[in-house]
């Protein structure tokens, strides 16, 4: 797995660097000067690329900074990508948060049903009881259409 990333200085008078691991962005970040051979210190890390397209939407929901590349780089390369999609769904869509240093998708209370229609998800909560108890001869009269549109 290849990601890669790109350190945008905040220092109008520096130029950024690519970067694929949390060692070469330190080495480098230490090592940059700007034009005026004054150190430069804070910067916004872009991401550029990766050979997996989850992890677009992985950075963007991680809201990679300098702080917490390593983090996403650690969670980019071990996490399985049901993972990615439950903390993509999680933190990028519904705005939990979380502590990226101990963060792992199975801390969020996420359910995923693998339905081709809103119409197929509300028979399924009406088959599994989401609704409460209805009993099985009032369950023809329900318009699922209805249901979904509410």
């Amino acid at each position: 797995m290849t990601i890669t990333l790109y350190a945008q200085p905040y220092d109008l008078a520096a130029t950024g660097f690519y970067f694929e691991d949390v060692q070469t962005f330190r080495a480098k970040s230490r090592a940059l000067k700007n034009d005026y051979g004054q150190p430069v210190e804070e910067f916004e890390i872009q991401f550029i690329d990766s050979d997996d397209e989850i992890d677009c939407a992985l950075a963007k929901a991680f809201d990679i900074n300098q702080v917490n590349i390593a983090a996403f780089l650690k969670c980019a390369d071990e996490w399985e990508d049901w993972e990615k999609f439950h903390f993509i769904l999680a933190v990028g869509e519904s705005g939990y948060s979380f502590d990226p240093e101990t963060v792992h998708p199975d801390a969020f209370d996420v359910d995923v049903y693998g339905v081709e229609s809103l119409k197929e998800l509300a028979e399924q909560f009406v088959e599994e009881g989401l609704y409460g108890e209805i009993p099985e001869h009032l369950q023809n009269y329900i318009d699922y259409d209805v249901v979904v549109q509410t």
